[in-house]
Order: structure tokens, then C-alpha cells, then sequence
């Protein structure tokens, strides 16, 4: 049983009082001081980690300043990093990531594959139409995405191994950030009170088990 599971963060950082112990990672893979959230995803990431479990410990790998754009070698620096037993502060439980690049790169899946060798639960953002991104397509990466007939703690098994969350959706009036971004937030919320309630197994077999829907969102037009 993990008491407060820890939390790689690798975003956009978060409030000041939320950096200490982390890291921005440049784009050639060097890391410097974090600098507080420029943009507010990582921050609102991590409203939503700690509405799921108040206590979790969360650690900010900023891979974005000043805009919401980074590179591979970025995330696959801030997941070693992360996922490094060695590291000060202690290896994260859990990496989410808010994010998902358009190709894949060999350094992001060594690093992947060597945090999940690790014993570190990946979970990434996953779209929820078109081509696959990375590393949500990387095998033993949790992919999630959102999905609207999620409320707050309900999960839903979609094809090809993706899991749908609550999304802080418009069609249930939230407003700010949303999406598969605050989806992967919250499976990785659901992955804390898994690791904290002390089940052993595979993740994605206990998200499937409480799987409140399976299929994809079906819309039906309105007469």
C-alpha cells in the first residue's frame, strides 16, 4: 500500500509552491530551475490529481513554457528523470502526461520502456479521433482520452486499449481546461487510489473491471 502515491507531473509546471524538487528540461535534454506555470495546464493537471487523492505528492517536469509546444527529447528527459530509482525525492508511482507527440522517436520509447521496466505506471494523452500519438501508442502506456458520459468517477474501456474519463466536458457545463488532457489527469487520479488502496495487478485490468461503459460514445441526433 502507498500512503501518497507520488506523481510525475511532465506539463507546464504548476504554482510556485508546487516546484520545489522539480525540473525544466530544454530542448536539447538539459534541465534547469522550473519557473511557475506560464501557461496553467500543468497547474490545472494538478487540480485535478489532487481532487483524487488530496495527499498525492506531485513532482513538475516542465516541458512547456511559453508555449504549448515541446519535442521529444524534452519528454523523453523528464521521463527518465522521473523514472530514475536514483532520483532525489524518490521514483515517481505514476508519469502522467498531458501530452502526445505526432511521431515516434526512438529516445521517448527507450525512456518509456525503461520507466515502465521500473515498475512506473505511463499514462498519456490519447486522441480521441485520427492517427495515434506517443506515447500514449507505446505498448504498457495507460492511453486515455475523454469522454463525456464519464462523470467525475467513472471510467469507461474504449477499442484498442484507451480508457475514457471525465474530461471537464462543456456538454456537462464545466468551462477552462478540458479534454484528453484532463482525462489522462484523472486516469491517473483513478491509478493513485488503485496504488493507494493497495491492489497489486495489472493497471489497465483494475480500470477495465470498474469500467462504467465499454464501446466507444455513440451520438444520436436530436428530432
Amino acid at each position: 500500500m502507498i500512503m501518497a502515491p507520488r506523481i510525475g507531473v511532465i506539463d507546464s509546471g504548476g504554482p510556485a509552491e508546487d516546484l520545489p524538487g522539480g525540473r525544466a528540461f530544454l530542448p536539447d535534454g538539459t534541465s534547469v530551475a522550473p519557473v511557475p506555470d506560464r501557461l496553467g495546464h500543468g497547474t490545472a493537471v494538478a487540480q485535478v490529481l489532487r481532487r483524487a487523492w488530496p495527499s498525492v505528492q506531485l513532482v513538475h517536469a516542465q516541458v512547456f513554457l511559453d508555449r504549448p509546444v515541446t519535442s521529444s527529447a524534452q519528454v523523453a528527459a523528464a521521463v527518465s528523470w522521473l523514472g530514475d530509482p536514483r532520483r532525489s525525492g524518490g521514483q515517481a508511482d505514476i508519469i502522467c502526461l498531458s501530452l502526445g507527440l505526432a511521431v515516434d522517436r526512438a529516445p521517448l520509447r527507450r525512456a518509456c520502456i525503461a520507466a515502465l521496466e521500473q515498475g512506473v505506471l505511463l499514462v498519456a494523452a490519447s486522441p480521441a479521433r485520427g492517427e495515434p500519438c506517443f506515447p500514449a501508442a507505446y505498448p504498457g502506456v495507460i492511453a486515455a482520452t475523454g469522454d463525456a458520459r464519464c462523470d467525475w468517477d467513472q471510467v469507461s474501456a474504449l477499442p484498442g486499449g484507451v480508457f475514457g474519463a471525465w474530461c471537464g466536458s462543456p456538454e456537462r457545463g464545466h468551462t477552462g481546461q478540458g479534454g484528453a488532457s484532463m482525462a489522462t489527469a484523472r486516469v491517473a487520479g483513478l491509478l493513485a487510489v488503485m496504488l493507494a488502496s493497495g491492489h497489486i495487478g495489472p493497471a489497465s485490468a483494475w480500470l477495465r473491471a470498474r469500467a462504467s461503459f465499454h464501446g466507444v460514445e455513440r451520438r444520436v441526433a436530436q428530432e
